[in-house]
């Protein structure tokens, strides 16, 4: 009988063993599941505060060029867009004048290497820090990601039709394709061998990679930039020019800047630095708690029109 007994316990024992287990199981299970239901919800509502800050850094340039058409420092879109809220969720960014910045795309034009922008990149190279090699690395994929054309000799059109053959231009000028993939922004530098975080980091601050070929915007470049720019121009006399300009005496136009340059032997046509800006770049992030989901997006002005979005990206 006591033998009964002592198996009858044991397999109450177990029992309750087995429904512990069973339940902790099951909690475990549903509190998994509602982490997961948090987590849908938390990307949702990063999702819409994102699109909400987009829309917003839309509309802020939309009205500043309606205000004034020329684009400078200690305007709206200048301020941080800080604790726009969608719920519980909060949006902070801040937008960029990729103007101000040397582009990458300017280094080859109509399949030709421009050597001017080639002249300038590697100016702005010198002054930033980044060593000729890898500078050199830089632009070559950058050219490299773009198809060009060979260059044509002197005279070679007039002799094919002294010839009296029918030779076609566009067949003789046929473009060579790409033999890299085209950069959507400096970040994609970063496998380039040389490349380490802190160069990638101060190329951030002094270039980008644009749609389309662009000037400078003097109103709103670095002393370093400028300097690479202009040719001849010292830092210490851009850094002059740069305080003068943030104090209030911005730049009305381009012959403006050019006249305070104060280099008189400075050809107009050869400075290609202008008052306006039609390219921008938007970096954010949606914040809950301690949890935050980026966004990077380029925008681009259009008159009469709110900034088209010509790319956007989540979580980089």
């Amino acid at each position: 009988m006591a033998r009964q007994d002592g198996m009858a316990v044991i397999s109450a024992l177990l029992i309750a063993a087995v429904v512990a287990v069973i339940a902790a199981g099951m909690i475990e299970r549903q509190g998994l599941q509602t982490r997961q239901v948090e987590n849908r919800q938390m990307a949702l509502q990063g999702q819409w505060a994102l699109e909400g800050g987009l829309q917003l850094s839309r509309r802020v340039l939309f009205e500043q060029r309606l205000r004034d058409p020329l684009v400078r420092g200690g305007q709206p879109w200048t301020r941080p867009l800080r604790d726009v809220p969608s719920g519980s969720v909060r949006f902070d960014g801040q937008l960029e004048d990729e103007q101000g910045k040397f582009n990458l795309r300017n280094l080859v034009v109509d399949g030709q290497v421009d050597s001017e922008a080639l002249a300038t990149f590697q100016r702005l190279c010198a002054l930033i820090g980044i060593g000729e090699r890898l500078a050199t690395a830089i632009a070559g994929q950058v050219i490299d990601s773009y198809p060009q054309r060979p260059p044509v000799s002197p005279g070679s059109a007039d002799q094919g039709l002294q010839g009296g053959r029918a030779t076609s231009p566009a067949v003789a000028a046929e473009a060579l394709p790409a033999r890299r993939p085209m950069l959507r922004s400096v970040d994609a530098l970063v496998g380039l061998k040389g490349m380490d975080a802190e160069a990638l980091q101060r190329l951030r601050r002094f270039v980008t990679v644009l749609p389309a070929m662009t000037w400078i915007n003097g109103n709103t470049a670095s002393a370093e930039v400028l300097a690479a720019q202009v040719p001849g121009l010292p830092l210490q006399q851009a850094m002059a020019l740069v305080a003068e300009r943030d104090s209030g005496r911005w730049f009305i136009n381009r012959g403006d800047f050019v006249n305070r340059l104060r280099m008189p032997q400075l050809a107009m046509a050869n400075v290609r630095v202008g008052i306006n800006s039609d390219w921008f770049r938007l970096r954010g992030q949606a914040r809950l708690g301690s949890r935050e989901l980026p966004l990077q997006a380029l925008l681009r002005q259009r008159e009469g029109q709110l900034p088209d979005v010509i790319w956007s990206r989540v979580g980089a």
